[in-house]
């Protein structure tokens, strides 16, 4: 059975326009990610199965954190394809971080294909209490009388 869809061309051509094809259309289109802030943290989770935790790379440079990260591809030329889905090559992100981010207190772990990065909001970012002070004395006014003779 076949289906028409009328969009599939605009929609390759869109991936095409919007994505940096370099040599091989099977390069990877993205880094899925979750970002959410949690107390006094951001905390950053990126979806990367099958990639070497050592070719993971998180960086802050100028107020830009990026994270780029390398799949390599299989090398098994004898294999007769049925279907091959998964892309391969270099994956990278970049977010603009705020000033009021602790840059030097950035942390991030690799477990089980998922990169959790946690980013701190610096100390003179945080919410504080600013206390209202009280003066104790008062001063009064009182009349004065002036006696004319």
């Amino acid at each position: 059975m076949l289906r028409f869809d009328p969009f599939s061309d605009i929609d390759a051509l869109t991936r095409g326009l919007l994505t940096s094809q370099t040599g091989s259309s099977r390069a990877p289109r993205f880094m899925p990610m979750d970002l959410c802030k949690i107390d006094d943290h951001y905390v950053l989770t990126a979806d990367l199965p099958g990639v070497d935790p050592g070719s993971v790379d998180v960086d802050v440079d100028n107020g830009t954190l990026t994270i780029s990260a390398h799949r390599t591809a299989r090398s098994d030329d004898a294999a007769q394809w049925l279907t091959s889905e998964r892309f391969y090559g270099t994956y990278r992100r970049q977010l603009s971080l705020g000033d009021g981010i602790d840059t030097a207190a950035i942390s991030a772990t690799y477990e089980n294909g998922v990169l959790t990065v946690t980013i701190p909001v610096a100390e003179k970012a945080k919410p504080r209490k600013i206390e209202i002070s009280r003066a104790d004395k008062q001063a009064s006014i009182e009349p004065t009388t002036v006696d004319a003779d």
